[in-house]
């Protein structure tokens, strides 16, 4: 079951980000965590930004409404997301 925290600004989600994939994709859940593959190296900041643009895609929902708020340099982070609830979340990512 993934960990997502529900907050005043809207939805804290855990993420595993898998750099250097031959395509950005969703793989599932991960020890409690949305496991992400993404193309862009770990090298300044591109697969932070990549993982922002594939999830402000999917969701449907502007860069700037999908923060990095943990973990700029680590595999696991922790993404903000507002304008989405808990069902909407889970329904736009395929996980419902």
């Amino acid at each position: 079951m993934l960990n997502i925290i529900e907050t005043r600004e809207g939805l804290r989600l855990e993420v595993l980000v898998q750099p250097r994939s031959s395509r950005n994709q969703i793989v599932g859940e991960f020890e409690g965590a949305l496991k992400i593959k993404i193309t862009a190296p770990p090298v300044e900041g591109e697969a932070n930004q990549a993982l922002v643009a594939f999830l402000s895609q999917r969701l449907k929902l502007s860069k700037s409404q999908v923060h990095l708020a943990k973990g700029e340099s680590s595999r696991h982070k922790t993404v903000e997301i507002k304008g989405l609830n808990r069902e909407q979340l889970l329904a736009r990512l395929g996980l419902a």
